[in-house]
């Protein structure tokens, strides 16, 4: 037998070898700005969202059960890390103490992950409703929005999120205004706007022009190096990332902040949300990477132990936590990568950039790292995707924005867990909703009941009602077209109205047929004759028939 990898011939493997490193390349690129600026947008110095990247590549992309996902630090956890930071300074940890202790809930987190994948409940994580999915992400956008606008024209945001959205014009306003007493915001503004710009139009024009050397490289990259080059050529006096002397130095083990942090509740609390928050992201953009390519299939639980040991190295080294990374993945699957080979490969370039070249980090504008992440919140929230899923679903439409204002009035676990809540209340209210509707034909002595939703015993009396109603010796006609379910207490209702109207001089008609499929009833029983095509064809339904027809269903 052949050897394999990655469930690919060796031989295969060798000839791809050229296309991995070259997507390698392109996720360098992709990666580097977003490891940044993910960092600085986290409050943390810059060389922990790196550390993170290298990681994500040089371990978790050896092990992870998703071969063409990339890890690393992602915009999803930005919120969730501002969050146990104030939360830690409020409990009197400060400065590298905080960063200590985040080591410890981002190790705990990783534990927790390494725990699920081994107790194989990975898949489990994809029950969750792509409502709140698609909530948390535009919550989660919004919150980066409200955060970086400010950055982007060098101006503080406000702590809170809600204020920080209601200033964005006057930030705004500061980036078109001439300078104050205090500060010039129009040069960081200027970077911020061009960055947006191409991002925004980098692809199209490329494509249109049909320059196809060019469309390898990374819109980012491409917005970073102009930001670059024009606060350089032009001598703007604008703020730039801040590297903390040798970053190599990052990765080593933080202090051990000491046992008693174990009795702290706000260190569960963070490790338990961090971890279910970076599983469910990472093995959401896992089912979509793996729409992408025709390769190998993402093994779930080992996706999630992989990750699980790459957050316990992250805390262990005092960096930020990782997931699998959606818009790294999609770069690395579009640049044609073939195997795990290209995640890898994205770690040994950026632990090189950082060994060699740490002086160019510090030449990057903050305001075009800052733009990256409003341009890539924006794309979070989704704008045209919320109003596709209002004229689909109303129902989910409200789950996704009570999710995304959750999220934004309180935090990221609360505006999760009220989505979740709201999505089974909405389950529940499926399965336990029932309408009926009546139409009367008076003069054909004719009487039309509609039922529509599920028939449980939850909703009885509403059927039961509905029933009684109907007067006596008409020709009752009970259409179950659009009724999804019928449980037993249901169906014993409508076989003992049957009974009791028809001994009254009525006529019930059922579709029988359709109430079996509905109920599940034993294999290998012959369904009864549809009464309703009896009444079609005038022909009489006898008493003969309808006990038949109980008989079958009793069983």
């Amino acid at each position: 037998m052949a050897d394999t990898h990655d469930g690919q011939p060796l031989d295969t493997t060798r000839r791809s070898v050229g296309r991995d490193v070259l997507a390698s390349l392109v996720v360098f690129m992709v990666a580097l700005p977003l490891c940044i600026g993910i960092a600085q947008a986290s409050g943390l110095p810059a060389e922990t969202g790196i550390v993170t990247g290298v990681v994500g590549g040089l371990l978790v992309g050896l092990f992870a059960g998703s071969p063409l996902q990339v890890s690393g630090p992602a915009a999803g956890l930005i919120v969730l890390i501002i969050q146990f930071l104030d939360d830690a300074r409020a409990s009197g940890y400060e400065g590298a103490s905080a960063v200590a202790l985040m080591g410890v809930v981002v190790f705990l987190a990783g534990l927790l992950q390494v725990a699920a994948g081994a107790l194989r409940i990975g898949q489990w994580f994809r029950a969750v409703s792509p409502a709140v999915v698609g909530g948390m992400l535009a919550g989660i956008g919004v919150t980066i929005i409200a955060k970086q606008f400010h950055v982007m024209v060098d101006d503080e945001a406000p702590k809170d999120i809600v204020d920080a959205l209601a200033a964005i014009p006057a930030a705004a306003w500061k980036g078109l205004s001439p300078p104050d007493a205090a500060a010039d915001h129009r040069a960081a503004a200027l970077v911020g706007l061009l960055t947006i710009l191409v991002l925004a139009f980098w692809k199209p024009v490329v494509g249109r022009l049909r320059l196809k050397s060019l469309k390898v490289i990374p819109a980012a990259v491409v917005a970073v190096v102009l930001g670059v080059v024009a606060a350089e050529a032009a001598g703007l006096n604008i703020d730039r990332v801040a590297i903390g002397g040798n970053i190599l130095d990052a990765f080593a083990p933080i202090p051990w902040p000491g046992w008693e942090v174990f009795t702290l509740p706000l260190v569960w609390k963070a490790a338990v949300t961090f971890a279910v928050i970076a599983s469910a992201e990472t093995l959401l953009c896992a089912v979509a990477v793996d729409t992408m390519h025709t390769g190998p299939r993402t093994k779930f639980d080992r996706e999630l132990a992989a990750q699980g040991v790459g957050n316990m190295v992250c805390g262990t080294l005092g960096a930020l936590p990782m997931t699998g990374e959606i818009v790294r993945s999609a770069a690395n699957v579009e640049a044609g990568a073939t195997s795990r080979l290209s995640a890898v490969l994205h770690g040994v370039w950026l632990l090189l950039f950082v060994a060699l070249l740490p002086g160019m980090l510090s030449r990057i504008p903050a305001s075009a790292l800052a733009a990256i992440l409003v341009y890539t919140g924006w794309k979070l929230v989704n704008p045209s995707g919320v109003l596709q899923l209002w004229r689909s679903s109303r129902g989910e439409a409200v789950v996704f924005i009570a999710t995304a204002v959750g999220i934004v009035a309180t935090d990221l676990l609360a505006g999760v867990v009220l989505g979740v809540v709201l999505s089974a209340a909405k389950l529940l209210w499926l399965v336990s909703h029932v309408s009926v509707t009546r139409r009367d034909e008076p003069e054909h002595h004719r009487v039309h009941l509609h039922l529509k939703g599920a028939g449980t015993f939850i909703r009885l009396p509403v059927i039961a009602e509905a029933l009684e109603a109907v007067p006596r010796g008409q020709k009752l006609h009970i259409h179950l077209d659009e009724l999804q379910f019928v449980d037993h207490a249901v169906l014993q209702l409508l076989l003992t109205f049957q009974r009791q109207y028809e001994a009254t001089g009525g006529r019930v008609f059922i579709d029988w047929e359709r109430l079996q499929a509905h109920f599940h009833t034993p294999r290998n029983k012959k369904a009864p004759t549809p009464s309703d095509s009896a009444e079609a064809e005038n022909v009489p339904q006898n008493s003969a028939d309808s006990r038949d027809n109980q008989q079958v269903l009793r069983t």
